[in-house]
């Protein structure tokens, strides 16, 4: 399969994915009560990235074509991140719980706002080191927003729950954004490290 092909082929992946998380959203598949574990949003978080991992892992052809993607497109996408400072609005209205969401939002505010300067003039082998630290505190802001949301009721039992995360449209987050940024950053830290080893080649890749 050419790199073309499996551009359609994830692009309809991606879509399909989109369209089942928000149709078990609106079936309220991942609501729970404030005292049940989030097993549903656990599994629906966890599942593209181990399908992507047996992928990648198994098909040479895919881990090719993915790592032909362009770095600065893949780093530029995470800029949708920026609109984190939803769960701070949604914090100061007594929607969401301050210890999940201020620290998910604020983390997500700074790695919307950096990901076109690192785009720009990190995504080169001459930046290696820097792009590759800013792709980590992208992943640890995820997982620990992921995190917090899943504790958050047990961490902070007098908090406001954090029922909102549970139904549309803010479900659509650890559903689906989530484990999408979080494969992002992957390839990402996949491409980067090749960059030592072929940097004529990495810097090819990343004007491209």
């Amino acid at each position: 399969m050419t790199n073309a092909n499996y551009g359609k082929l994830v692009a309809r992946l991606i879509g399909a994915w989109f369209i089942l998380a928000l149709s078990l959203s609106a079936l309220h598949v991942f609501s729970t009560g404030p005292n049940q574990p989030p097993l549903a949003f656990g599994l629906a978080a966890l599942l593209p990235l181990v399908l992507f991992a047996i992928w990648y892992g198994r098909s040479e052809a895919f881990r090719q074509f993915t790592l032909s993607l362009n770095p600065r497109t893949l780093t530029l996408i995470q800029s949708w991140r920026i609109v984190g400072y939803t769960f701070l609005i949604l914090y100061t209205y007594g929607i969401l719980p301050g210890i999940f969401a201020l620290p998910a939002g604020w983390g997500d505010v700074f790695i919307g706002a950096t990901a076109p300067l690192v785009a720009l003039k990190l995504a080169t082998s001459a930046h290696r080191k820097s792009y590759l630290l800013w792709q980590v505190l992208g992943i640890t802001d995820l997982v620990l927003a992921v995190t917090l949301g899943a504790t958050s009721s047990l961490l902070s039992p007098e908090a406001v729950p954090n029922s909102a995360m549970t139904v549309l449209p803010l479900s659509l987050i650890p559903t689906f954004a989530v484990p999408l940024f979080l494969i992002l950053h992957i390839i990402s830290i996949a491409q980067a490290r090749r960059w030592h080893e072929h940097a004529p080649a990495g810097e090819r890749l990343a004007a491209a």
